[in-house]
């Protein structure tokens, strides 16, 4: 008989409400009885229809009330259960006993770090921290500082140009907004406009971001930092710059470092000389970044050529001054024993996390 038929199937889910732990048991068990195609009490009210016409009412009456008491037991264990399950989740959130997370902290990348304890060091022998642009004419780039039409430094594959003509402002150069823009190949750019901006006497540094066109290998980028120092002042001379360049190699490297001074040609000083520094990964004993020799090339110098000078606005008869630009690149990888240029622009967390 149908009705009895409904008792038995409500005393059925009562039972296996009473068995039900979880969300997703509940969830099978719905389904099992409700669904509206398969569903146990779905297909017994569909059988109310085969029931002799003067019983119907009264089947029907039954079915609705056993629905009606099998959604609220189904609406009230379900409610138990996410009321239990957040009250653990709670209880996991507070406990005291859950070890906490671990917050890293921000930091400085290594080569900003380095370029401020340069700044540091600089600022405290009296110089002062000046900036030019990166986008430069090659006329400050390249005929401000001496470097001739015909220098191979001036060639495409050696400089990265840009497509449009120069409209840098406040320039003092007679006719510069016909030449070129490029990506600036060194922070020698500086020089002048500092002399322009500043006058005599002067002591600046200009540390800052510079492009070149070449492959990159272990000791060679296409992008860089370097640190452009320039002393201008009456009497100044190689041995001045022997005097700042040594203070700078010992404040940030040690008094354990070797230096050595080698002719070299830069056509923005004359004499120019370059400084090499003992390479810090062998030991004397040779590898790749200093090519096997124990020396690695470290910074270009000079005294100031008369003609930059002019170009400052500065009389070469009066004054005279030194100027060097060394890698910042190159002067981290000597602090602190690194072998690849590449390492500082890779992005790699392993190794920004150790500085």
């Amino acid at each position: 008989m149908l009705q009895e038929k409904f008792k038995k199937i409500k005393q059925e889910i009562i039972d296996e409400l009473q068995r039900t732990k979880t969300l997703e048991q509940l969830d099978d068990l719905q389904k099992k009885y409700f669904s509206r195609t398969a569903g146990e009490l779905t297909k017994l009210v569909k059988e109310i229809k085969n029931v002799a016409e003067a019983e119907r009412p009264k089947i029907g009456k039954i079915a609705n009330e056993v629905k009606k008491e099998a959604v609220e037991m189904f609406e009230r264990i379900k409610e138990n259960l996410e009321t239990g399950k957040q009250s653990q989740d709670n209880s996991r959130i507070f406990d005291p006993t859950i070890p906490g997370k671990k917050e890293e902290a921000g930091r400085l990348h290594i080569l900003t770090q380095m370029r401020r304890e340069v700044e540091d060091v600089c600022v405290g022998m009296g110089f002062m921290i000046v900036d030019g642009p990166e986008l430069e004419s090659e006329w400050y780039n390249f005929e401000a500082v001496n470097v001739p039409a015909w220098h191979p430094a001036r060639d495409m594959q050696d400089t990265f140009y840009v497509n449009y003509k120069s409209q840098i402002p406040n320039s003092k150069a007679e006719g510069e907004s016909n030449y070129k823009l490029v990506l600036r190949t060194h922070t020698s750019n500086v020089q002048v406009r500092a002399m322009e901006k500043y006058g005599v006497p002067l002591r600046c540094i200009a540390p800052g971001r510079t492009y070149r066109n070449e492959a990159t290998d272990a000791r060679h980028e296409h992008t860089f930092h370097q640190v452009e120092g320039l002393m201008v002042d009456k009497n100044i001379s190689i041995a001045n710059f022997k005097a700042v360049f040594d203070a700078i190699v010992k404040a940030i490297l040690g008094a354990d470092f070797k230096t050595r001074i080698r002719p070299g040609y830069f056509p923005f000083v004359e004499p120019g000389f370059e400084v090499d520094l003992s390479c810090a990964l062998c030991q004397g004993q040779g590898c790749r970044v200093c090519k096997h020799t124990s020396w690695v090339e470290f910074c270009g110098a000079g005294m100031v050529h008369p003609n930059v000078l002019r170009t400052g606005g500065v009389d070469p008869k009066k004054y005279s001054g030194f100027a060097f630009g060394f890698g910042l690149e190159r002067l981290t990888m000597m602090r602190y024993g690194i072998n690849d240029i590449r390492l500082f622009h890779s992005g790699d967390l392993r190794f920004l996390r150790q500085f």
